[in-house]
């Protein structure tokens, strides 16, 4: 289950900032997490760190595929957990469209957060196409 490294992504959020984001903008969740990401977030007595560390995720993955804000929809990007807890990344929409132009087959991802700071890295992984 190898695989060539296609694309590198990482991001930084202020969770402050995502706080004002979700107080100000409550609409804002709705076009940007899924709704199995909102009940996850939502289930935390400050959502702030979730949404925060999981929009750093998507982040993430627009600049491995490399486009910017818009070349894929945030929704096309969910971070959910596994049974043992460890995140992976379900790409859909425009978001696999592109990786599959880019032959990526595989998503490597890591996040973390504290009270002040969440990051989110992943790598795209691809077949021997583009080699």
């Amino acid at each position: 289950m190898g695989g060539n490294v296609v694309g590198i992504g990482t991001d930084l959020v202020e969770v402050e900032r995502m706080r004002d984001i979700l107080n100000r903008r409550p609409r804002f969740v709705d076009r940007v997490f899924t709704s199995g990401e909102r009940r996850y977030c939502e289930a935390a007595v400050d959502p702030s760190e979730r949404f925060a560390v999981r929009f750093a995720a998507k982040e993430a993955v627009l600049k491995a595929l490399g486009v910017g804000l818009g070349g894929a929809d945030f929704a096309d990007i969910e971070v959910v957990r596994t049974e043992s807890g460890q995140p992976e990344l379900k790409i859909m929409g425009r978001a696999a469209a592109l990786a599959e132009e880019q032959g990526i087959f595989r998503w490597l991802i890591t996040m973390s957060h504290s009270q002040t700071m969440a990051q989110a890295f992943v790598v795209a992984l691809g077949d021997d196409r583009l080699a």
